[in-house]
């Protein structure tokens, strides 16, 4: 699930929600739900989130267990 991963990275990494949603400029209730799984996660915010975090997509999904980013394209 998700939303479970990016609670954990973002923990990983020391930050607090409110931190996470001022990234991605938006109101913290709003990330929070991402977290908790109450809300769908825009495609934006996604691709934002995986950029700040420094690995892929797939991994805040939770289609892999690798999180590093994906080599760029030639």
């Amino acid at each position: 699930m998700y939303f479970r991963r990016l609670a954990d990275v973002r923990n990983d990494k020391d930050l607090k929600q409110k931190e996470v949603a001022a990234v991605l400029g938006m109101n913290p209730v709003v990330y929070s739900r991402y977290e908790k799984g109450q809300r769908e996660i825009p495609v934006w915010a996604l691709i934002k989130l995986a950029e700040f975090y420094h690995t892929s997509t797939d991994y805040l999904l939770g289609l892999t267990d690798n999180p590093s980013p994906p080599a760029p394209h030639a």
